[in-house]
């Protein structure tokens, strides 16, 4: 039986969900769903879906429900109570005073061209969220884009990743204290995890933030070449390399989504995964 407790979170689209380019080891997923079974074991998904788009993975997808959502780019939380999710309205007490609402940033950036709106129920009351080029100097739209808050005396959040399946780049705008790594920091000190008993599982580059952090991390084995490039570089500047696992294959398994979420596990926490060696 185990006795130490593990809070896993990860992110679901091309991590937990086989919804990229390349395959997926079959047994994976029924294997995640068997650790995260385990009663010490707290599971989160951590994602830039809102509810109902998550709601609709888990179902696709056949994945566990977990205790906890980390929603909108770490903008909502839900905590699963009964058949139903509850949102965590503290977590949103914590950057709400500083920001100053989608619409008004969006007026500030309309003649901005590198920037396309998203759909609006891709939209939320903490984020803001655009479509951009992939041959992009992100660095540059960056600058110009807190130059344009900050003549309106506000500041964001800017959160920058590529959709491979419709080639095309994503920008998040969102409070200047919300992200993946804040929330989950929140959750930690909710649940009383610590970073030794925390995991941190992702794919892109939304997920920098986390994979770059003393959070334990996991890339699994599909990101994308610049996203691990991007990783282990920064991870070696901030001396944070030991906090960093890059999935590679184990144990028969390929190490893309599920599967490279388990070797992760397997990697920092060897004592949870310890039933799959003979598998």
């Amino acid at each position: 039986m185990n006795t130490r407790p593990l809070l896993l979170c990860t992110d679901l689209d091309r991590t937990l969900l086989p919804n990229g380019q390349q395959p997926e080891s079959p047994q994976a997923r029924p294997l995640f769903a068997q650790l995260v079974a385990e009663p010490d074991v707290t599971l989160a998904y951590v994602t830039g879906r809102h509810q109902v788009l998550i709601e609709a993975a888990i179902a696709d997808y056949a994945v566990p429900v977990p205790d906890f959502i980390i929603a909108d780019v770490g903008t909502s939380l839900l905590v699963k109570v009964g058949s139903g999710w509850e949102r965590v309205r503290e977590w949103e007490t914590e950057f709400a005073s500083d920001w100053a609402g989608p619409a008004m940033i969006a007026e500030w950036l309309a003649d901005m061209a590198q920037l396309r709106l998203q759909e609006p129920d891709k939209q939320g009351p903490f984020k803001l969220s655009y479509y951009t080029p992939l041959e992009l100097d992100v660095a540059a739209l960056r600058a110009q884009i807190r130059a344009r808050l900050a003549a309106q005396g506000s500041g964001a959040n800017l959160i920058w990743s590529v959709d491979e399946a419709a080639g095309v780049g994503l920008l998040d705008v969102l409070p200047l204290n919300a992200s993946k790594r804040h929330a989950i920091e929140y959750l930690m000190r909710r649940t009383g995890h610590t970073l030794d008993s925390t995991l941190f599982a992702g794919d892109s580059g939304n997920d920098l933030e986390v994979l770059v952090s003393p959070v334990r991390a996991i890339l699994v084995a599909n990101a994308a070449p610049e996203v691990r490039e991007m990783a282990q570089v920064q991870s070696a500047v901030l001396g944070l390399c030991d906090q960093l696992y890059c999935a590679r294959g184990w144990r028969g398994l390929n190490g893309n989504y599920a599967a490279g979420i388990l070797e992760g596990v397997a990697h920092f926490r060897p004592d949870l995964v310890a039933r799959f060696a003979s598998s």
